[in-house]
């Protein structure tokens, strides 16, 4: 673990009580002892380590308290390798948005999780032309009961440190991913913004290194992925006409789980590299 998730906030006196499953989390799985220091993220970013300064086992309840800068130093950190403060925050200057066309229910935790652990802020699952129904309905239901995607949420950032709130937005149909990416970026000027879809045909394609440009610096990034089979020539058009410029890889055809983790990737790498 990185970094503990924290949906409270420590009180006045800098104490925060952990008790209900969380305790469990951290008792039995990490077994966590006072004096130990975890790395606790609030909501909103934050980032503060905290000391174990007492366990009730009875009760359930664990209480963690602010470190001084002593603390910090001398204080048995519960992290494995390099901690949360540690992580490199550089990419979390431009938000991600990953258009993941729905895939079956599987394939589309293992995506999220994915996107969680690279530091994508928002998920937008879409509902395409080659996407089973079932796959469709059963997102919908995980959304709609959302205890699950919040689960794989808060653990993926637990794991790897990712300062960025994630949040998977309701599936939207394919017509309205154009729309929706207008809305979600207007926030920004037009030249700090990009998107791409990703594509099995070369067909109107561009390098990526010729569509991130250093003549602007990035904001916002995007990237649509398709599911099983893909996304449709009419889809591709679509999102061609919504802003969205086609990239195509020449490498071996992907699984879609891999295409989404290798797309986002790509993408990073290449704004990164970009503005380095």
């Amino acid at each position: 673990m990185r970094q503990f998730i924290s949906t409270s906030v420590p009180d006045k006196n800098g104490i925060l009580l952990i008790d209900g499953k969380k305790f469990h989390y951290l008792r039995r799985v990490l077994r966590i002892r006072s004096g130990d220091m975890i790395e606790v993220r609030l909501s909103g970013g934050e980032l503060i380590p905290m000391t174990v300064c007492r366990i009730d086992d009875s009760l359930g309840s664990i209480l963690l308290q602010e470190c001084t800068v002593t603390d910090h130093v001398s204080a048995m950190n519960v992290a494995r390798g390099v901690s949360a403060g540690d992580v490199c925050e550089g990419a979390c200057t431009v938000e991600y948005t990953l258009f993941q066309f729905i895939a079956k229910p599987q394939k589309m935790e293992l995506i999220i999780r994915q996107a969680v652990e690279c530091g994508v802020k928002t998920i937008v699952p879409v509902a395409g032309l080659y996407s089973q129904k079932s796959s469709i309905d059963a997102m919908r239901g995980k959304i709609l009961k959302s205890e699950r995607i919040e689960h794989i949420i808060r653990e993926a950032r637990e794991q790897s440190g990712s300062p960025v709130e994630t949040t998977v937005h309701e599936p939207i149909k394919a017509a309205e991913v154009a729309a929706f990416w207008k809305e979600i970026s207007k926030g920004f000027a037009v030249e700090g913004t990009t998107a791409v879809v990703l594509s099995e045909r070369s067909s109107f394609c561009k390098p990526l290194g010729r569509i991130i440009k250093n003549e602007f610096v990035l904001k916002s990034a995007a990237v649509a992925v398709g599911c099983e089979g893909g996304i449709s020539p009419d889809e591709i058009e679509m999102l061609r006409n919504g802003g969205f410029i086609p990239v195509h890889f020449a490498c071996n055809i992907m699984r879609c789980e891999t295409a989404a983790l290798y797309g986002i990737a790509a993408l990073q790498t290449a704004i990164m590299n970009t503005y380095a």
